[in-house]
């Protein structure tokens, strides 16, 4: 099953990480689905959405994130077990339990410098492979939350990815970003490229007639698949944004508007799991995954 999505735009600054925790906690909470939440963020910002700050320090200090993950299989040659890495019984969601963290460190750039000082850039992409092919059988939504930039370990989660989503603002820096990252696509074609399965446009001022003009700019080019919902900027996005200790209802988290707009991107993005999957069965040339159970 093609399940493995990248998050990305090469503009930070677009509600990139809250996108992915909301999309996440819907997806459990509302479609009862398995979801793995990787962080390849090195500004960790979704894990501290996902937990308090003294359990995300302590997984760090213990070594159990993704940038000792991949130090061990990538830099040491080790047999690490990806499941070592993921940790579960996240959220502050009281009905979102089936989410699962594969937490993020600082540490991941002098990791990502490390790869490149010792050209290990195809051993890198090996083993992102491999936790896809892994992941793939075990969860029903794999949720990847790629830095702004087009740095070594996220190029490899876009080729190895089976889709990407390009997350957003109704402005002019954010829709360059999705230019660029559009020019980047279509280097090396022959390496393999994750599928675009839309863009979403997040922050939208909807007493703004700039941004309903960007938005209706973005929705003329059909090669940007945009989602029918934007995302609103309202303040309760930025309070889902913050772990609280003391878990809350759904609704309570993503009230009104936002709720909404959540809601209808998530079933959206079933939607397109499922076409894209489709479309991958009837085209013999499309690219098949193996994948295993997790033992």
């Amino acid at each position: 099953m093609r399940n493995t999505i990248a998050v990305m735009n090469t503009k930070g600054g677009v509600g990139k990480s809250t996108l992915v925790l909301a999309l996440a906690e819907t997806l459990a909470a509302e479609h009862n689905k398995n979801v793995l939440v990787i962080d390849s963020d090195a500004q960790a910002t979704v894990s501290n959405m996902l937990m308090t700050v003294n359990d995300l320090f302590r997984l760090q200090r213990d070594g159990l994130t993704i940038v000792d993950y991949l130090v061990a299989r990538v830099l040491r040659g080790d047999e690490a077990k990806w499941s070592d890495f993921v940790i579960r019984d996240v959220s502050d969601i009281d009905d979102a339990r089936s989410i699962f963290l594969m937490p993020s460190d600082m540490q991941l750039t002098l990791f990502e410098r490390e790869v490149s000082k010792e050209a290990a850039h195809g051993q890198l992409r090996n083993s992102i492979a491999e936790i896809l092919n892994s992941v793939r059988s075990v969860f029903d939504v794999v949720l990847i939350d790629c830095p702004p930039g087009l740095s070594v370990l996220t190029e490899s989660w876009l080729r190895e990815a089976d889709f990407h989503i390009s997350p957003t603002k109704a402005d002019y820096v954010s829709v360059c970003g999705l230019e660029v990252f559009r020019r980047f696509k279509a280097l090396n074609p022959e390496m393999g490229f994750a599928e675009n399965m839309g863009v979403m446009i997040n922050m939208r001022d909807e007493a703004s007639q700039t941004d309903g003009e960007y938005i209706k700019w973005l929705n003329s080019n059909p090669e940007n698949k945009c989602f029918s919902a934007a995302v609103p900027r309202v303040n309760a996005l930025q309070d889902a944004a913050r772990f609280q200790p003391q878990h809350r209802s759904y609704g309570a988290k993503y009230p009104g508007s936002v709720g909404k707009a959540i809601r209808s991107l998530s079933v959206e993005v079933l939607e397109r799991l499922k076409a894209g999957n489709a479309a991958a069965k009837q085209t013999p040339s499309a690219p098949i995954h193996t994948t295993q159970a997790a033992s």
